[in-house]
Order: C-alpha cells, then structure tokens, then sequence
C-alpha cells in the first residue's frame, strides 16, 4: 500500500447517511497511527455539513488500541446546527468495537476581536534542516523489519525536526521540540483538506517531547505509550502546501502520563492551530 496517497486514506467511502470507511495504514506499530483516525473522523464530521462550516476545534478520546490491517468505521451523529455554528459527534469502530470518540466544532466564517500573543520562535529555515526521513534512512540498519518495510509511509508529510533526535542514542533533554511541516503532495484549495492532514500530521513526534527530560527513546522496550486525548484549535486558514513549524513542549509528566501541547505557525509567524494531548507513558519492569 506504499503508493496509496495520504489524500486518498482521508477520502472516505459513504455507506449510507451519516456512516463511512476509512483505509488504513501501518505506520509499523501494529497498532493504527492516532494521526490517521483523527484526520478520518474530521473528515467524516466535515461531510456531513455545507462547505462554508469550517472546524475550529476537535476533542478526542481514543478508548482501544486500533488494528492497522483493518479498515474503519466512522458513525457521524448531527448533535447540534445552529445558524453559525455546528457539532457533531464521530464514533470510530472496529470488529464491531468503539475505538475512538472526536466531538468537533464547526463555524461559518464571520470577524471579530483578534489578538495574538503567542510568538513564533527563531529557528533555522526548514531548507536548512534535514528531513526526518533521511535519518531514517541512515539508521534503516537498527530499525525492526516491520518498521523498515514501514518507512515509506513517511514520505506524504515532510517533516524536519530543527536539533534532530536520535532515538537509538537518547539523552536528556529540555521538553522542547521544533519541527517543520509541509504536504508532498500538491493540495488543492480545500480548506477542509488541509484541516484533515494538520490533524493527521499533528501526532507526528508530539508525545514523545515528555520523554526529553528522562532521556528514555520512543523505541525503549520496557516502554508502553499511547495516546489517551487529544483536542485540536483551528485558528486561521493556512496553505499546507507551504511550511508550518510545529513548536510543541510537555509541561508536565507523571502517574504514568505525560501531557504535551503544540502550536503551528505559518512562515509569516501567524499562530494557526494550537494543540494538546495527554497520553500513557508506562515503564514496564524487566522479567528476571
């Protein structure tokens, strides 16, 4: 499935009013990539409504681990549409099995008070950093065969995370991440589509920030994460054919859960989308 395009696994199949299949992916985690079953159920709210409602926030729990060899079902219920705003609630099944619940928000373009407060940081351009998929074509040698059969599904989002992490050497480090995003593919103006590939690419390296300080390694063996919440806030239009660099920092870790929140500028510096997720990071004992 390494020629199945990102745009195609957040087009969705309508089985009848309300109800859709995504496809899935193996990301090589056995388990399905949050990213995917977020951007798939903001994709089934969004066809559900007229094209000027617009998402400006989504919260999700995701309730079981998915099966990335299977597809999923996304049932789409109308909770509310008012004369400016809309919301619905999105069940993602599998095996007959609620997996995942998003409740999104929806509004028709209208002016107001605006601020911004929050100030995008000076890194280096991202044609001066290396994309994240070079490194992992370096270390393909270290890599399980499952993830090296995987890497390619990498490829739709260029990503380039500014002071790059080795997660076969870690160390420790500031709760701090900067990472650069774009599409490869070339994306039509549709503001719905670029709403459903942020969402996709925001679980992109976000809960591993809270390991930084402990200097433990996404791939450590004793060690079981997953994503518990995630909500996002969709702020301005933006053009995911262009840059966006993705700031994300981790607050907090403990009790077993790390929380971590994100923003996204555009290279002007504009604050697009803000976001937020607390996920399960479990230190399994060694047996003897």
């Amino acid at each position: 499935m390494s020629d199945v395009k990102l745009v195609e696994l957040l087009t969705l199949e309508k089985i009848e009013e309300g109800l859709f299949r995504g496809q899935s992916w193996d990301l090589g985690f056995r388990a399905l990539f949050g990213g995917q079953v977020m951007g798939q159920a903001l994709a089934a709210a969004q066809l559900t409504l007229p094209e000027d409602r617009l998402a400006h926030s989504f919260h999700s729990y995701f309730l079981l681990p998915g099966d990335a060899n299977q597809p999923v079902l996304f049932d789409v219920e109308n909770v509310r549409d008012g004369r400016s705003f809309s919301t619905r609630r999105v069940k993602a099944i599998q095996n007959g099995k609620n997996i995942f619940y998003m409740t999104a928000s929806f509004q028709s373009p209208e002016s107001g008070l605006e601020h911004q407060y929050a100030q995008m940081p000076k890194v280096p351009e991202p044609e001066s950093v290396e994309p994240d998929i070079k490194f992992y074509e370096k270390s393909i040698g270290d890599m399980s065969l499952r993830m090296r059969e995987a890497i390619g599904y990498h490829r739709p989002i260029d990503i380039r995370t500014v002071q790059a992490i080795d997660p076969y050497k870690p160390q420790k480090l500031e709760p701090l991440r900067y990472i650069w995003m774009k599409a490869h593919e070339a994306l039509a103006g549709n503001i719905h589509l670029n709403q459903t590939m942020l969402a996709y690419a925001s679980d992109y390296h976000f809960l591993g920030t809270c390991l930084q300080p402990h200097g433990i390694s996404v791939r450590n063996k004793n060690l079981r994460m997953a994503t518990i919440d995630h909500a996002m806030w969709f702020h301005h239009p933006f053009d995911f054919n262009d840059w966006l660099l993705y700031c994300a920092e981790s607050p907090f870790t403990g009790s077993s859960r790390g929380l971590v929140r994100g923003q996204f500028f555009n290279r002007e510096g504009k604050l697009v989308a803000s976001t937020m997720q607390e996920g399960l990071m479990r230190q399994i004992e060694e047996k003897s």
